[in-house]
């Protein structure tokens, strides 16, 4: 069986998470706001294509069809066609929310709409939508980068239904990712064992002990980690660590409370990503 997906957003996490569900024959609808995000999201992952034929994951001759199953539009209304649909926006709870009441007028009753919060409790999202919905609606936390991470947290809220998890685990898994179940809570599990890292890290930085490379490259070493936190905090930006921290901190307490340095290179723009320096910055 083949679904109609589709995916609202087309950021580095939409467009991937598009761009798996196309290699495993899906027909996916990516959209966002602009006809110029969804174009540098098609270039994105035809370049991101290209890289994985030198490195022997794709095979070339497939570039077309799969590129060819995902369309592209800045037009919400074409989401009552899909059959499950995951929001991958930014991580601000009023975005969100604004995507879910959209979505939930549009999309049609049997259509599980899924969100790839990492952070926001996916019963809080849930509330957004309409009681009839609410039993099709379910959390998917992907990471980053989508095409080559296996793992997805599926995350069912208080009145997910049996049949969503199940239908979420299904896809996932026939997408090449390995899905498992997680309780609804506030961080879910892989960000609450991670940001004890990334917090301890900065802490020894603090403390002196250790250059960031040198903690990357512990970590890589000594502990099989495929990247170091502060390389990985590059990576995913130290504003959106810093924010994540901020939420677990709020519910947990002392254990998350983020470190004063983050804190500074944030509020001074060292956040990494694309063009801003980061920790590993020269």
């Amino acid at each position: 069986m083949r679904e109609n997906i589709g995916v609202v957003g087309a950021g580095l996490m939409g467009a991937e998470i598009a761009f798996v569900f196309a290699s495993a024959g899906h027909s996916v609808l990516l959209t966002d706001r602009t006809e110029e995000a969804l174009a540098a999201a098609i270039g994105r992952l035809s370049s991101l294509f290209d890289k994985g034929v030198a490195r022997g994951f794709y095979k070339a001759e497939d570039k077309t069809a799969i590129l060819a199953r995902i369309e592209t539009t800045t037009d919400r209304q074409k989401f009552s066609a899909c059959d499950f649909v995951t929001e991958a926006v930014f991580e601000r709870e009023d975005v969100k929310a604004e995507v879910f009441r959209d979505l939930d007028r549009i999309c049609k009753t049997t259509c599980v709409i899924a969100t790839n919060t990492s952070t926001i409790p996916i019963a809080v999202l849930a509330s957004y939508v309409s009681p009839e919905r609410r039993a099709r609606f379910i959390g998917t936390h992907y990471f980053s980068p989508v095409s080559r991470m296996k793992l997805v947290e599926v995350i069912p809220a208080f009145e997910t239904a049996p049949e969503t998890v199940e239908t979420a685990m299904r896809l996932c898994t026939v997408a090449g990712k390995s899905p498992i179940r997680i309780k609804d809570v506030a961080g879910f599990a892989v960000n609450r064992l991670l940001h004890v890292l990334m917090i301890e890290a900065v802490r020894l930085v603090e403390e002196g002990v250790a250059a960031p490379e040198d903690i990357d490259t512990a970590c890589r070493l000594g502990l099989g980690h495929p990247m170091g936190p502060f390389e990985l905090m590059d990576a995913t930006t130290s504003s959106l660590c810093l924010q994540a921290q901020e939420i677990m901190h709020d519910a947990y307490g002392e254990r998350f409370r983020p470190r004063p340095l983050l804190k500074s290179r944030v509020r001074a723009g060292f956040v990494g990503g694309r063009g801003k320096p980061g920790w590993r910055s020269k």
